[in-house]
């Protein structure tokens, strides 16, 4: 009985060693747990709570500080007219050009114009010596004065019956063919004095003084600069609504100047090979900078939105495939996905995404963030930002 009460107190007592093994490692455990998050609590952080969350990104508790206030400036949306364009490169031609030639052989004996100058319909260009001409000329009358002479008496004899009708009608006719000789010298002696077929400037000179010339020597080539003409092939599919008479704008590539101009033909038919129609456009006003030869970017109205929602263009930015603006709310700039229609140079189609009245950035809007506080200009600050804004006008 003694040696089974002693087994039991030595069992019991190594249970309670144990426990308090036990006991210490758990205590010493939550001590340390205390001193990690003592520094935590230090920090004004809540338990449990990870840097860099939402507040983080909104400046708040323990994240970064606010993006500072931007400066930015703004326009209403509203409404007006939009149109696309088919725009293509071609040259100015001028409204006329023509090659004046030499209609008879012959020395030039003179020059009355030099490139560059401006004529008149009708005015001496070149003189060819014609001492010859003139002697052809005085023969021709000479022989026509006497076939002339002749027909009297031929017919004053048939009136009398001394001649028949045959021979009167021989006289008549060696008449005419002499009227005929003395009309032909009369003219080629009026070749010798080259005249300018129309009202234009001379463009190109190719012969010199004392020079010899036969039939069909090109001597000058002239130009009608009045107008000048561009000549665009527009794809059939893009044809649609053009007419005669229609604005056109144009921008000249050497000056960077811009016309205005109008459609003065079109083609009634496709060129089978390319799908195109010829479309002729008349620019009527153009600085003296301007000249044939150039080249100019021609712009043609395809077709036209009118009265609906438009903002400058350079409030749109493109996000991946999606098109947005910053609306002005307030003091807060709020990102709007937008569905855009027409462009042009200046101005956006909007279809859905912002209403009329509305104010969208535009300047300072490439820096903006979602939520960011702004400051907005009284005027636009041109060059601010990278932008190149320009406050619209309407229509």
């Amino acid at each position: 009985m003694t040696m089974m009460a002693n087994t039991k107190i030595k069992r019991i007592r190594r249970f309670a060693e144990g426990t308090g093994l036990v006991l210490v490692l758990a205590l010493t455990l939550v001590g340390c747990k205390g001193a990690e998050d003592e520094p935590a609590a230090r920090n004004g952080r809540p338990e449990g709570r990870r840097p860099g969350g939402p507040e983080a990104a909104q400046g708040g508790p323990g994240g970064r500080p606010p993006l500072p206030t931007a400066a930015v400036a703004v326009e209403q949306v509203r409404r007006g007219d939009i149109a696309t364009y088919y725009s293509a490169t071609a040259s100015l031609d001028p409204n006329k050009e023509a090659d004046v030639l030499a209609r008879v052989n012959g020395i030039i004996q003179a020059l009355a114009a030099e490139e560059g100058d401006r004529v008149a319909e009708g005015q001496v260009l070149i003189e060819i010596e014609d001492a010859e001409y003139r002697h052809r000329v005085t023969q021709a009358e000479v022989e026509l004065h006497q076939q002339r002479l002749q027909l009297e008496r031929s017919e004053k004899m048939l009136a009398q019956g001394l001649v028949s009708a045959e021979d009167a009608d021989a006289a008549r006719s060696q008449m005419k063919a002499a009227e005929a000789s003395w009309e032909l010298a009369t003219l080629e002696l009026s070749y010798t004095r080259v005249q300018s077929p129309f009202k234009g400037r001379v463009i190109a000179r190719s012969v010199d003084q004392g020079r010899t010339v036969s039939n069909g020597t090109v001597l000058f080539t002239l130009a009608d600069l009045s107008r000048l003409l561009a000549r665009v092939h527009v794809p059939a599919r893009e044809f649609r609504n053009i007419q005669t008479d229609q604005p056109v704008q144009l921008v000249v590539d050497s000056t960077g100047d811009r016309l205005e101009g109008h459609i003065l033909l079109v083609s009634p038919v496709v060129d089978s090979t390319s799908g195109t129609i010829k479309v002729t456009v008349e620019i009527t006003d153009f600085p003296s900078s301007t000249r044939p030869g150039d080249f100019a970017e021609v712009s043609i109205v395809t077709d036209r939105h009118d009265d609906v929602l438009v903002v400058p263009r350079i409030a749109v930015l493109r996000d991946h495939e999606e098109r947005v603006v910053y609306v002005a709310d307030g003091d807060t700039a709020v990102r709007r996905v937008v569905e855009i229609g027409f462009e042009d140079d200046r101005f956006t189609e909007v279809i859905a995404g912002l209403g009329e009245g509305e104010s969208v950035v535009v300047q300072g809007q490439r820096s903006l963030a979602d939520g960011q506080k702004i400051s907005i200009l009284d005027k636009l600050n041109l060059g601010g930002n990278g932008s190149d804004a320009t406050a619209p006008s309407e229509g």
